[in-house]
């Protein structure tokens, strides 16, 4: 039963429309389970009702156009009490329906099972057999095994399909929601531009041809490319290869055949579709095909029958790759958005983006944040190949990407936008001004950066020096490690351009989740792996290297602070000091005049907060990494759309860690400080002003908005917040609270602009 599970799921997943997957499930499900019936029932949120969308054994007529309410029928049975419904004679069943056009009356056992994603109920899968029985044990543990392992794949057909159920994935207004997660903040409207990574079959969107015969055209040529590059390997190879080995090029060029392959494309052409996603449908059906076969060598044709698509298409794309122009609200969206697709697009007509893939600490989302641009990351369900010329909105507060919204939708984000460049405007002038609450109580606000471009943003925005510059950037933009020199040049331009202001240096913090291209790690869970601190002790190395490069830096200045991440014991305390203090001995000894820095730890592990004491005594600072730190303690995977609901940093657990942190260390000479998102949040920012946390980091762009917060109350006020939250029990309880005093110290509009504000 297992490889006939796996073949489903395989079959399913490489379906290009939510009616071929549907198709897929019903024939293989009724096969594999030997019944006479197999349908699926789709729920359509929008009409509470289950559309019978396909079924192999009840009248064909009646798909798509049968359909029962939630709370009728067997199927409106088995979705309200979200478990299977086994039984012998379905008739005689109080929650029978009966359907004269499915003509299922001659149909007596019945066995179905609720189809449930992320607690949503897509539907049902149904079989039924003419003979009076109770499915067995094994063979219901097989429909619930084939619904749980469909349902993901379904729900991204359905969100990514053509359909009238698409209302399932809405709001209550209407316009696709695709949810991700935060890239960068900022809301932006434009027209999709979507950029496909070359030959990549599986990312070539569908799209009706300008000019059939152009495009049949194109696909001759670039056929006769291939046919050419083949011809020309098999002669070069002529002497090195036996005749048995060579007879895969003859087979590569019997495949490319007007008579085969080339065939078809042209036909899918002739039917409405453009060369590229015409070749990828061939490509694909065909694969799958392969793919499904039991004999091992017509498997292996299936990589035969991709290999020649993607030469193929490598050429198709060569000719289509450049755009004419560019719409002037650009969101530029892909599988994954890379640094060089952001290039492609003038950067006065780019407004946003949208990523498949990706993280909010992927190197495209650093460099977004660096250009003010909002991104939404980890879109899982996104239609990527429908979206082309399409109209979207992006909202990067809330990781979440709207599709053709309605008028009403777009006037609300008009208004949102609005309000959000007005109140900018209004937070220009404080710039210049000190960050203190109305009783003269200061709280420096720092900033976080990692590339050139940050510097010019934190500067405007009144920044009072770089609580965390992200030193592995440079790294990750170059082809090896930067050398000595190299990265001296990097770190001296960001000293500079803040003295005297203080530039807290994070050293190397890279791992399984922040692999270099030259320095890969693979591991099963690498943010429990070797990271941060681990790698650099294991590689002193690279550290001394970068460490002597900070205060090569630093000459002069004096403005250097070394922070060291992902910190779990003592011991890799005291060792990083020792290397940072030889490093700086031997510099001393060189010549170079230096004033040893101020080092400091960041607190983002657990087990870390227990220890603050003892880490408190080795170090001149702490900076809390509010991020990790939070994601840690939770168990959630901020990046992972499934679960990213449950990262919130106003979990009560989390404020009671960062309070524990303050309250452990206030009577020490250890300063405190605090980098993340909670910091650049004017909500956050107050709790840990009232916890007495020293200074804040943050994104340049949130500056502003916190900074207005702090000098428009006191530290009583702060107090009194703090006080009344900590007793609660559940985040959105917090949230309500915080929500409720900022109104009544006239600080509301200052929150993040939401659509339920």
């Amino acid at each position: 039963m297992l490889k006939t599970l796996q073949r489903i799921v395989q079959e399913v997943n490489s379906a290009r429309s939510l009616d071929e997957t549907l198709s897929i499930i019903v024939r293989r499900v009724r096969r594999a389970m030997r019944t006479d019936v197999c349908s699926v029932y789709l729920s359509d949120d929008g009409n509470q009702n289950y559309v019978l969308m396909d079924s192999m054994g009840l009248n064909k007529e009646s798909i798509k156009q049968v359909s029962l309410k939630a709370d009728q029928g067997l199927v409106g049975y088995v979705g309200q009490r979200e478990e299977p419904v086994n039984l012998e004679d379905a008739t005689s069943h109080p929650n029978y329906v009966y359907l004269a056009e499915t003509g299922e009356e001659k149909f007596h056992s019945f066995l179905g099972v609720p189809i449930i994603h992320q607690r949503r109920i897509l539907g049902v899968i149904v079989v039924q057999d003419k003979e009076k029985r109770r499915f067995d044990e094994g063979e219901e543990a097989f429909l619930v095994t084939v619904s749980a392992q469909l349902a993901g794949l379904l729900a991204h057909s359905l969100a990514t399909g053509i359909s009238l159920l698409q209302d399932s994935y809405l709001g209550s207004i209407r316009g696709s929601c695709f949810k991700g997660v935060e890239g960068t903040s900022g809301i932006a409207v434009g027209t999709a531009v979507v950029i496909q990574p070359l030959a990549n079959l599986d990312t070539v969107p569908d799209r009706k041809p300008e000019d059939t015969d152009s495009e049949i055209v194109q696909f001759r040529e670039a056929l006769a490319s291939v046919r050419n590059d083949i011809h020309e390997v098999n002669r070069r190879l002529a002497q090195r290869l036996s005749e048995e080995e060579r007879a895969l090029f003859e087979a590569y060029q019997r495949m490319l055949d007007d008579s085969a392959l080339g065939q078809e494309v042209i036909s899918k052409i002739k039917e409405g579709n453009w060369a590229q996603g015409a070749l990828c449908q061939v490509v694909t059906r065909h694969a799958r095909f392969f793919e499904l076969s039991e004999d091992d060598y017509l498997k292996e044709r299936a990589t035969d029958i991709r290999d020649l698509g993607r030469r193929v298409l490598a050429y198709l794309q060569k000719k289509d790759q450049s755009r004419d122009a560019f719409p002037n609200q650009a969101i530029l969206v892909s599988e994954e958005v890379t640094p060089a697709m952001l290039g492609e697009v003038p950067k006065e007509q780019l407004a946003g983006l949208v990523s498949v893939q990706g993280s909010s600490n992927s190197h495209v989302a650093i460099l977004a944040r660096a250009m003010g641009l909002p991104a939404v990351m980890g879109t899982v369900d996104l239609p990527v190949a429908a979206l082309d010329g399409q109209q979207l909105i992006v909202d990067g507060y809330q990781g979440v990407v709207f599709n053709s919204p309605s008028d009403e939708l777009l006037i609300q984000y008009g208004q949102l936008i609005q309000a959000e460049e007005k109140l900018q405007k209004g937070l220009e002038h404080i710039a210049g001004l000190p960050s203190e609450t109305l009783d003269g109580y200061k709280m420096p606000l720092m900033v976080n950066t990692g590339l050139a471009q940050d510097i010019t943003h934190s500067l405007n925005h009144g920044a009072e020096g770089v609580g965390l510059y992200r030193t592995e950037v440079p790294f990750m933009i170059s082809e090896r490690f930067p050398s000595e020199g190299e990265q001296q040049a990097v770190y001296r331009e960001q000293l500079e351009a803040f003295f005297p202001q203080p530039v807290i240096m994070r050293t190397l913090d890279i791992g399984g989740d922040k692999a270099l291209p030259y320095f890969p790690i693979n591991e099963a869970n690498p943010f429990l792996g070797w990271r941060g601190i681990r790698i650099t002790l294991d590689h002193p190395e690279v550290f001394l290297v970068q460490v002597r490069a900070m205060l090569r830096a630093s000459e002069g200045l004096d403005n250097l602070q070394i922070m060291l991440p992902m910190v779990s014991n003592i011991p890799e305390v005291t060792e990083a000091i020792a290397l940072i203090e030889r490093a700086f001995q031997e510099l001393c000894q060189e010549g170079v005049s230096l004033r040893r820095p101020d080092i400091g730890v960041m607190i983002e592990v657990p087990g870390a907060i227990y220890q603050v004491n003892q880490i408190a005594r080795y170090v001149d600072f702490l900076s809390v990494g509010s991020n990790d730190l939070t994601q840690y303690l939770l168990a959630v995977d901020r990046n992972n759309p499934r679960v990213a609901d449950l990262y919130s940093s106003f979990h009560p657990a989390v404020l009671n860690a960062l309070y524990t942190i303050a309250r452990n260390i206030k009577h020490s000479d250890c300063r405190l400080s605090l980098c993340g998102e909670l910091a650049g949040d004017p909500r956050g920012a107050i709790l840990l002003l009232a916890m007495g946390y020293d200074s804040l980091s943050m994104n340049a762009v949130n500056l502003p908005r916190v900074k207005s917060a702090i000098r428009r109350l006191h530290r009583r006020d702060a107090a009194q917040l703090l006080d009344s939250v900590m007793h609660l029990e559940t985040s959105e309880q917090v949230l309500k609270q915080i929500s409720l005093t900022m109104d009544e110290l006239g600080l509301s509009q200052l929150l993040q602009p939401s659509l339920s504000a």
